[in-house]
C-alpha cells in the first residue's frame, strides 16, 4: 500500500481475527476467490436474475473477469477504492466481484443519492475512480459526477454503466468490458483486508463510512445467511433492499461467492413488481423493511393474491412491529425473521424457530446472539464494563463480522469502538435469562419536550396497532414553549385517517402516558424513503416544517397538521 493512500487499519487484535480462521469460522479466502470456487462446482447455475434475464455463473465469470481487465488498463489495482452507485442489476454484481479480482476495494451506494452526499463519500474514501449508471429514472448519475471530478483530484475515472451514450469525459463500462479476459490473473488479497466500504446514514451530519474485510463479509455476514438455510441448499434470495446499502452487502459476498446461491434483483422496489417476483422466481428468502413488507401486504389486500411460501421474509433496517410480523408470516406462508443489526458492526436475529417473531412487553425481541456472526453484551454507557443480565445498557458487539474502522474518521473510531475492538452500536436493550436480546430505545434518538425525554420507536411500536394506521414514523419538532413536541407521521389504513384524538385515545387503551402523546400528526399517502428504502426522517421534519409554515408544496401529500391542546 503507498504512502499517499486511505489507510484503512484493524481495530481488533490480529490474533482474534486469526483464531475465527483457525477454528473454521471465516474461509480464508478472498471474495473472488471464493466466487470462482463456486463457478468451478457448477458451472452453469443460475447467479443473476434481472430485468435481463438470467445470468449464469460462468457467463457472469467472464463478464467480471472482462471488467476486471479493463478496470486494470486503467491503472486500478489492489488497495484502490472505487465508487459503485449503480441499481439493482447485473451491473452491480460484475463491478463488485470485478473490483474484488483487482484487490480493490468497493464503495456502493444506493442510486438516488445526490451529488453533495456522492461527493463527500468520494472525496473520504479518497477513491481513485466511480462506476455509475448513465440514466436511472431521471436520474444521470455518470454525468453528475463528471462536474464533480474537478474538484476531487484523487479521482482519475468516472466510468458510465447502462444504456444510453457515456456523457462526455467518462468512459464507458461497455467499451471495458470488451477486453479479453483469457490473460487477466486475479489478485490474492489478504483476507483480513478491506474488501467494502459500507456506508450508514446513521445520525451523523454527513454518512458513516466502514471498512468491511473479505472474511467479515463472507465469514461473519456469511453465517449469518447460513443460519437461516435449513438444508443448506444454496438460497435463492431476493433483495427488495438496494445492494449497495449495508443490508444489499449480503447479495455478492454472501449469497454468491459464500453460499453458490442466485441473486433476484428488482431495479426499483414496488410492491407490484415485488409480488410478481416472488411468483414467478420462488425465491427461498425474501429480504427488505418492514415499511416495504406494509406495502407488499397492502397489495395482497386487494388484490387477494397468494404466494408460494419462501423458506424465510427477513425483515431489517427499521423496527419491525408485532402487526406487521403477524400478517407478514400469514401472507408469506413462512417464518418472518427479525433482523436487528447495522453497517457499524451489530448482527442478532430471531430465526427460523418460530413463525412469527418472539415478543416482549415492548414488542417483537431482537432474538439470540450468534457468536459466529456477533457477540453481544450490554455495557455501562459511560465505563463500557458489562452489566449483569437483565440489566439495561448499551447494546455492543465484537465477532468474525466486526469491522475494521470508520474510513477516514478517527473520531468515529474514538466514539464508537472501545479499546479492544468492541462495537458501540448507542442502542440500549438487556439480555435476558436465556441470553436473548431486547432492544429497548437509543441513546440519543429521544424527543427531549419541556426536559423529558420520550422514546419515538416506543410510540411507534404502540401506534402500529392503531386499525387506522398502516405505517407511522414519530419524529420530533421544535417548539417555542417546550424545546421539542413528538409528531406522529402515519399512512393510513382504510380511506379514512386517524385524527390526534383517536391516536390519543389508543396510547392511553395501551397504558402509555399522556406526555409521550403524539402533538403534531402528518398524514401522507406514503412515507418517503431513503435511498436505501428506509423511512427518511429528515424528509419527513421538512414537511412538518412545510406543513406548519403553510407552503403550497405540502399540498400535493394528503397531509394534515394539527396540534394537540395542551
Amino acid at each position: 500500500m503507498t504512502a499517499d493512500r486511505l489507510e484503512l487499519h484493524d481495530l481488533l487484535p490480529a490474533e482474534l481475527r486469526r483464531s475465527w480462521v483457525v477454528d473454521g469460522t471465516c474461509p480464508d479466502l478472498d471474495l473472488y476467490s471464493l466466487f470462482r470456487a463456486r463457478q468451478i462446482a457448477d458451472l452453469h447455475r443460475t447467479a443473476v436474475i434481472d430485468a435481463k434475464g438470467a445470468l449464469c455463473y460462468t457467463a457472469l465469470d467472464r463478464k467480471v473477469r472482462c471488467l476486471a481487465a479493463g478496470l486494470r488498463d486503467l491503472g486500478i489495482g489492489p488497495g484502490d477504492v472505487v465508487g459503485v452507485q449503480l441499481p439493482n442489476h447485473r451491473g452491480a454484481v460484475i463491478a463488485d466481484l470485478a473490483l474484488a479480482a483487482l484487490g480493490a476495494v468497493a464503495l456502493p451506494f444506493p442510486v438516488g443519492r445526490g451529488t453533495l452526499e456522492a461527493e463527500c463519500l468520494l472525496r473520504r474514501a479518497e477513491a481513485v475512480a466511480v462506476i455509475a449508471a448513465t440514466e436511472h429514472r431521471g436520474f444521470r448519475h455518470a454525468a453528475d459526477l463528471v462536474t464533480l471530478a474537478p474538484a476531487l483530484p484523487v479521482l482519475r475515472h468516472v466510468i458510465a454503466a447502462g444504456p444510453g451514450a457515456a456523457p462526455g469525459g467518462a468512459v464507458p463500462m461497455a467499451e471495458l468490458m470488451r477486453r479479453d479476459p483469457s490473460g487477466f490473473v486475479p489478485a490474492r488479497p489478504d483476507p483480513d483486508t478491506a474488501a467494502r466500504i459500507l456506508v450508514s446514514s446513521g445520525s451523523e451530519a454527513e454518512p458513516k463510512m466502514i471498512a468491511y474485510s473479505h472474511n467479515a463479509l463472507a465469514g461473519g455476514r456469511g453465517n449469518f445467511l447460513a443460519s437461516l438455510m435449513p438444508d443448506r441448499t444454496p438460497p435463492r434470495c431476493l433483495f427488495l433492499v438496494p445492494l449497495a446499502s449495508a443490508f444489499g452487502s449480503n447479495g455478492t459476498a454472501v449469497t454468491l461467492a459464500r453460499h453458490g446461491g442466485t441473486l433476484v434483483l428488482l431495479d426499483h422496489f414496488t410492491p407490484e413488481a415485488a409480488v410478481a417476483a416472488v411468483r414467478a422466481h420462488e425465491p427461498t428468502h425474501v429480504l427488505g423493511v418492514p415499511t416495504m413488507v406494509r406495502m407488499i401486504l397492502e397489495r395482497l389486500e386487494e388484490t387477494r393474491e397468494e404466494l408460494p411460501a419462501p423458506t424465510a421474509l427477513v425483515l431489517g433496517g427499521a423496527p419491525l412491529d408485532v402487526t406487521t410480523a403477524a400478517a407478514a408470516a400469514k401472507a408469506f406462508g413462512c417464518p418472518v425473521v427479525n433482523l436487528y443489526g447495522s453497517a457499524d458492526g451489530v448482527n442478532c436475529h430471531t430465526g427460523l424457530g418460530t413463525t412469527v417473531p418472539p415478543t416482549d412487553g415492548t414488542g417483537v425481541v431482537a432474538g439470540h446472539p450468534d457468536p459466529r456472526v456477533a457477540e453481544i453484551r450490554i455495557a455501562d454507557p459511560d465505563t463500557h464494563e458489562p452489566l449483569p443480565d437483565g440489566d439495561i445498557g448499551e447494546i455492543i458487539s465484537r465477532g468474525p463480522m466486526t469491522p475494521l474502522c470508520y474510513v477516514g474518521a478517527p473520531d468515529l473510531d474514538a466514539r464508537y469502538r472501545t479499546p479492544d475492538g468492541w462495537v458501540r452500536t448507542g442502542d440500549l436493550g438487556y439480555l435476558d435469562a436465556g441470553s436473548v436480546l431486547h432492544v429497548v430505545g437509543r441513546l440519543k434518538d429521544i424527543v427531549i419536550r419541556g426536559g423529558a425525554n420520550i422514546s419515538p420507536a416506543e410510540v411507534e411500536r404502540e401506534l402500529t396497532a392503531h386499525p387506522q394506521v398502516r405505517d407511522v414514523v414519530c419524529v420530533g419538532v421544535p417548539d417555542a414553549l417546550m424545546g421539542e413536541r413528538l409528531a406522529a407521521c402515519v399512512v393510513a389504513r382504510g380511506p379514512r385517517p386517524p385524527t390526534l384524538a383517536s391516536l390519543g385515545a389508543h396510547l392511553d387503551g395501551r397504558g402509555l402516558e399522556r406526555r409521550k402523546h403524539p402533538e403534531r400528526l402528518l398524514v401522507l399517502g406514503e412515507l418517503p424513503l431513503t435511498a436505501a428504502g428506509k423511512p427518511d426522517r429528515a424528509a419527513l421534519r421538512e414537511r412538518l416544517a412545510a406543513a406548519a409554515a403553510g407552503r403550497p408544496e405540502t399540498g400535493a401529500a394528503a397531509i394534515a397538521l394539527l396540534a394537540q391542546a395542551g
